[in-house]
């Protein structure tokens, strides 16, 4: 089997990817790890070094065949209630209390998880998994999408204007399409677009509790994190990263390979390959910086910010008496 360095024994692989565990890695009873060429001189007598590019990617894929998933078991569940006018692939499981709609269509060795709701005319491909509990509708889903239990896929965006008498409810006539290998964390909540879609691209992966607006378009292996908000029409390019608890405000574009850090707020667009943080968002090391100068005349209240590569001065000091 696999195991963490800390408790693996010798019938468990292991793997090293990160230096800062060496020691972990000296004490080991592992029987196999899976190292970097650099790192092998580190791995103890009577542990066989096995050496990788990426350790972690290797890890992963020995880790899935000990424990491959678990077999779909075709059929409908007695409880489910399937409209007949859905289409069912016959190697596809429908599991106790899921809700088929009328003209969904379900692909080959699909799974739909207990008390899920798939709604009128949503698409899958081949090979999705649909958690507990999980909603969809106005949707398009690829092939191997996963989404985890208790999200909200398609539901009416956050869309409206004033009027005389109140507020006006904007019709969404869009939906969510969600492209092959993508998945979906808990409790994520997907918006459908207003008039075009909303996408999520190929491979990304959105952590739990992670807010799509409506039309929004997010690019081919995006990895968004909890409890990030992407306000409508936004469009993030392929490869981009966000930290937890970032907010994007609306109609931005995010170019590709953009690195957005932790609790940071992006008002503007960003520039491919850019790596920006705190609110407004901005450049890290402007960032980094000004957390310097803080740190500094929090020592030391006297002193002067310093400018550019100077150091801070001390302000003048008054006359005595």
């Amino acid at each position: 089997g696999v195991a963490p360095l800390q408790t693996a024994g010798p019938q468990h692989a292991s793997y090293l990817d990160n230096p800062k565990y060496r020691a972990a890695l000296a004490a080991t009873g592992a029987g196999a790890v899976l190292v970097r060429a650099d790192l092998v001189a580190a791995v103890p007598p009577g542990v066989a070094a096995i050496v990788v590019a990426e350790p972690a990617a290797a890890w992963a894929r020995v880790a899935a065949l000990f424990h491959p998933p678990a077999p779909t078991t075709p059929g409908v569940h007695p409880s489910a209630v399937v409209d007949p006018s859905a289409r069912l692939d016959p190697s596809a499981e429908i599991g106790p209390l899921a809700v088929i709609g009328p003209c969904a269509e379900i692909g080959p060795r699909c799974r739909i998880g207990p008390g899920a709701v798939i709604g009128a005319g949503v698409v899958l491909g081949a090979d999705c998994r649909i958690d507990a509990h999980a909603s969809l509708s106005h949707a398009l889903l690829g092939d191997r999408v996963v989404v985890y239990a208790g999200a909200r896929i398609g539901q009416e965006g956050f869309g409206f204007v004033p009027g005389a008498s109140g507020f006006i409810s904007v019709p969404q006539l869009g939906r969510v399409v969600i492209e092959h290998d993508a998945e979906i964390g808990a409790n994520c909540t997907i918006d459908r677009g207003t008039l075009r879609d909303t996408v999520i691209g190929a491979g990304s992966r959105l952590d739990n509790l992670v807010q799509i607006g409506h039309n929004v378009r997010l690019g081919r292996l995006c990895v968004v994190v909890a409890q990030v908000g992407i306000s409508g029409s936004t469009i993030v390019e392929d490869q981009v990263m966000i930290g937890g608890q970032a907010g994007l405000t609306g109609h931005l574009r995010i170019g590709r390979g953009a690195r957005i850090a932790a609790q940071s707020g992006v008002m503007s667009d960003l520039d491919p390959g850019v790596e920006v943080g705190g609110a407004p968002a901005r450049p890290l090391r402007t960032v980094f910086r000004e957390i310097a100068v803080l740190r500094r005349l929090a020592r030391d209240p006297g002193a002067r910010p310093a400018r550019g590569n100077q150091p801070p001065k001390e302000a003048p000091k008054g006359d005595a008496g």
